[in-house]
């Protein structure tokens, strides 16, 4: 495996990694946090770099990178803590759109995702089923042949109360998956917009015989579990990097203050005791960043068994070194590590949401143990 990165992926990460450092500071951050509200100005810069059309193919107006590009650039994101629906819109909803829709859905929705004009959440998860991928609670059924009525609830969804439409899981009358793209402006639909942890936003959203056209439908059946196996692989792989590159920053943060902090007459970092600390955490993020590169080459895997073997183990570890790097980083910072004024905070909140995300710690063991 080659983790060179290519000229273009230097430019464009160096590039990437100036424009977070300018428009992604802490007090941006928290501004945009307690709006509550996308940032459209935020999200029209990071279309403009390319960042959400990065894997969207040249012929839908993105550029047609291939998976590892995904690396370089959440590195980055990660780095700066950008709140933003770059994964579930840009990343997940891009590739399941491409690898499950028809040429009409492609030519419609990847365009306006890869502009920025246009932002799409994966609704999935049902309250009360945890991590369970097959839809239970949600039904779809014919009103005529060429209206769908939708109904159920779906929670937990990613930046939902941002997006112009949804890809929602179903099952129909057969009791088979279905994937539909419903728009958000559509009727019978409510949406309770809630922040989390991180300080991003999830929604819960209710379909009361919401009226979908027939021709939203992506997938059906075996169509629709791998098309949304697709998605949640690009979605882990991504998260793993943006860990990874939230983890590197955490450090440098607390190697800074490590080395400003003064106690009996030297500064802390001179201390041997802190200095294995920050070995370990050195350590633990090494081992985060080398497993974000598998997860990222899990992506262009073949074997279904082993890509996800890749993206289990991958998430695994970016969690349990997440866990480690943040937890020492406040704890290394003392009694100000527990304070909201400090941004170490806000990188120890990330990285302990990232661990929930698309299969906790548990999940992710559980999958590893259903392939041996």
């Amino acid at each position: 495996m080659d983790f060179a990165y290519t000229e273009e992926q230097r430019m464009l990460a160096d590039s990437l990694r100036r424009l977070v450092q300018d428009e992604w500071s802490f007090a941006a951050r928290r501004e945009r946090a307690a709006a509550a509200a996308l940032d459209h100005g935020a999200w029209r810069q990071l279309a403009e770099l390319g960042v959400l059309g990065l894997t969207i193919a040249a012929e839908h107006g993105g550029f047609g990178e291939a998976p590892a590009s995904l690396l370089p650039v959440h590195l980055e994101l990660g780095r700066g803590l950008v709140a933003e629906p770059v994964i579930p819109s840009a990343v997940m909803s891009a590739a399941l759109i491409a690898d499950a829709a028809d040429a009409a859905i492609r030519q419609r929705w990847l365009p306006v995702l890869a502009s920025g004009e246009a932002i799409v959440a994966l609704a999935y998860q049902e309250p009360g089923r945890r991590y369970e991928t097959e839809p239970s609670l949600c039904t779809v059924r014919s009103a005529s042949d060429e209206v769908l009525h939708l109904s159920g609830t779906k929670h937990l969804v990613w930046h939902g109360a941002a997006a112009q439409a949804w890809i929602v899981s179903a099952r129909d009358i057969d009791d088979e998956p279905v994937l539909l793209l419903v728009p958000a402006d559509a009727q019978g639909v409510q949406v309770l917009d809630t922040p989390t942890l991180d300080r991003t936003r999830c929604a819960r959203i209710v379909f009361d015989r919401t009226p979908v056209n027939a021709d939203a439908v992506l997938a059906r059946g075996q169509a629709a579990r791998d098309g949304l196996a697709t998605a949640l692989d690009w979605g882990a792989a991504a998260l793993c990097a943006h860990a990874a590159g939230a983890m590197e920053r955490l450090l440098e943060i607390t190697i800074d203050y490590l080395k400003t902090r003064r106690q009996f007459g030297q500064p802390l970092a001179a201390f041997q005791v802190l200095q294995h600390r920050m070995a370990d955490m050195l350590v633990a993020k090494e081992m985060a960043l080398s497993m974000a590169y598998v997860a990222a080459a899990a992506l262009s895997e073949p074997d279904v068994t082993q890509r996800r073997r890749m993206l289990a183990s991958a998430k695994l570890e970016a969690a349990r070194a997440g866990r480690y790097v943040a937890q020492s980083a406040v704890q290394l910072h003392g009694g100000m590590g527990m304070t909201d004024e400090l941004e170490v905070g806000d990188y120890f909140k990330r990285l302990t949401v990232l661990d929930q995300l698309f299969g906790d710690s548990a999940e992710q063991l559980a999958v590893l143990q259903s392939l041996d």
